[in-house]
């Protein structure tokens, strides 16, 4: 068992994020049952558990970079890490407004994790999720979050009886949702967003004291209903109303009668919602996100806009995709463009599903302009911005996303190898068959989807691909950020390092050197291909002189050259 913390150092963070993903992890199916509002999509759970894993990762991140050893990182470091990760990796309505409650928590962590702190950081947490949302609604994650945080207001100095209170007090709250919220009540569940806050607070209860909260529901009057029914954990039944149990509620939440669906998905005013859902990153200044606030608000409803200090997510509902992307594009730079379609037929709230394709691959890629190539081969792309690692959940998306019987995913990263398998394996749960092809590197997966043949037997294909991808040794550059010891020698901040295979083999002072040396210990072991894949800041000439000088020195040789776009590494090198 871990040693109980006195307060919320960076080792609790850690494990508060790893047991809230674990909890949204068993209750994420339950969690979609209930997703009856502002839209009954049934993705909640789904949402609120890659929006935790995106925390978790980059607090992860944050260990693995500490480079002592003998303390853990700061706590100010692993709160900001958790917010950060929360905010790229948010998905949905309820991922964006748990991503800005994290922001809102970490805000004042950063300063201390005592029990004064978490009270604060409480109340912080619920008035920056209510100001992000556009128009606020009681009996949402919004009421849940406040009444929290109400709930552990006082002087005790213990962190334990802060945790706990607040926990109770969500799941009170949680309990009087049906009551506050008429799609609720009618459809007999809790708020699926408010249920899963629930699951994050009982997360730190019990990494604080070292045992799971007691489960169970509150009625209105804080006392434990009668009725069989979990809030966080266990068979979801709708919680009763005024402590009455709801007739004819299953367990899974859902009424006897009918699914949820049609008129339960719908505005509180009984008209029909918008046909789209856009959700997109961005950078952009604090005056320009008010004014994006304001002409996204005219355009839909469901508007949530979080985060701060210059980097924001924005998600809104609307009938007008291309005008929502274009206010984006007026305020500032928007990427990780999301945009789903819902269709309405008989009242029924849809995804539009086509018949899925027998194969298809899937591919992450370091920047733009490869996107854009492997999206022309007919790939699904997941594009690994610099520092953003893609997370399990993503690649899974993905993948469906492809929307095959069978897939081919290409990690092109050794770091994530791990992460693409969890997302295989969690993809072949859902019935589709997966193959991982463990490409270390962007120009090994060009490499692969060249000899892609859909028409040809799956174990043949994937046989052809990793032979493709095996048989192209890899490099790229990259530039020195300290003094450190290589493979090559002590080299200085600032100098270009040219690492073949993963490891620096040469140190140098600029990139046409380094890059031209790289080229001819490559292609000493032999080649007929050359790729080259600029990055986003490198001059084409620089394309153009480096095809010279394999043409000069190896005249069998062939050479093609890519724009990146936007990605870590200046230059990227293959050699088949």
């Amino acid at each position: 068992m871990p040693q109980l913390p006195d307060d919320l150092d960076a080792v609790a963070v850690r494990r508060w994020c790893s047991l809230a993903l674990e909890a949204l992890g068993r209750e994420r199916a339950e969690i979609d049952a209930i997703n009856v509002y502002p839209i009954a999509d049934g993705d909640t759970g789904t949402n609120l558990y890659l929006t935790v894993e995106s925390a978790a990762a980059a607090v992860e991140a944050v260990f693995a970079a500490h480079e002592t050893g003998a303390t853990a990182p700061a706590t100010a470091d692993a709160v900001r890490a958790m917010a950060h990760g929360a905010l790229i990796g948010a998905r949905g309505n309820s991922g964006t407004i748990l991503a800005q409650l994290l922001r809102g928590m970490a805000g004042v962590l950063a300063d201390g994790g005592d029990a004064a702190h978490l009270r604060l950081a409480l109340t912080s947490a619920a008035d920056a999720a209510r100001q992000a949302v556009a128009h606020p609604v009681e009996g949402t994650v919004l009421t849940v979050a406040a009444e929290a945080a109400e709930a552990a207001r006082g002087e005790d100095p213990d962190l334990r009886t802060v945790v706990t209170a607040a926990y109770e007090g969500a799941r009170a709250a949680l309990a009087r949702t049906p009551e506050q919220l008429a799609v609720l009540g009618r459809a007999g569940v809790v708020d699926a967003g408010g249920r899963g806050l629930v699951a994050v607070l009982g997360a730190l209860v019990e990494t604080v004291t070292g045992q799971a909260p007691v489960r169970g529901p509150r009625t209105a009057s804080g006392n434990a209903a009668k009725t069989p029914v979990t809030v966080d954990g266990g068979s979801v039944v709708g919680l009763p109303v005024g402590g009455t149990p709801v007739e004819g509620v299953t367990e899974g939440g859902l009424p006897a009668s009918a699914p949820v669906e049609g008129p339960l998905d719908c505005p509180e005013d009984g008209s029909a919602g918008p046909a789209f859902e856009v959700i997109y990153l961005l950078e952009a200044r604090d005056e320009q996100v008010a004014r994006l606030r304001t002409r996204l608000d005219a355009l839909g409803d469901s508007l949530v806009v979080v985060g701060g200090d210059g980097l924001w997510h924005v998600h809104v509902h609307v009938d007008d995709a291309g005008a929502a992307v274009e206010a984006g594009v007026e305020a500032g730079r928007p990427y990780r463009i999301r945009i789903t379609h819902f269709a309405t037929e008989s009242g029924h709230d849809v995804r539009v599903q086509a018949e899925p394709a027998q194969r298809a691959v899937v591919v992450v890629v370091p920047g733009d302009g490869l996107a854009g190539l492997c999206t022309e081969a007919g790939a699904t792309t997941v594009i690994a911005r610099p520092g953003e690692p893609p997370a399990s959940g993503e690649l899974v998306e993905a993948i469906r996303r492809a929307h095959a019987r069978e897939v081919v995913l290409l990690p092109n990263d050794a770091a994530l190898r791990h992460t693409a398998a969890a997302a295989a394996e969690q993809a072949r749960t859902e019935g589709v068959r997966v193959a991982l092809v463990p490409t270390r590197a962007a120009v090994q997966g060009i490499a692969a989807l060249a000899v892609h043949e859909p028409d040809r037997g799956f174990d043949e294909d994937v046989v052809a691909m990793t032979a493709a991808a095996g048989a192209t040794r890899y490099a790229e550059l990259a530039v020195a950020e300290r003094q450190s010891w290589t493979m090559a020698g002590i080299c200085q901040a600032g100098d270009i390092l040219g690492l073949i295979d993963g490891d620096v083999a040469v140190i140098g002072s600029d990139v046409p050197h380094t890059a031209r040396t790289v080229l001819d210990r490559m292609l000493a072991a032999g080649g007929e291909l050359v790729t080259l894949v600029l990055g986003e800041d490198v001059p084409d000439a620089l394309g153009d002189a480096l095809e010279e000088h394999v043409r000069e020195g190896h005249l069998a040789v062939d050479t093609v050259v890519y724009r990146g776009g936007h990605q870590r590494a200046p230059l990227l090198i293959g050699v088949e």
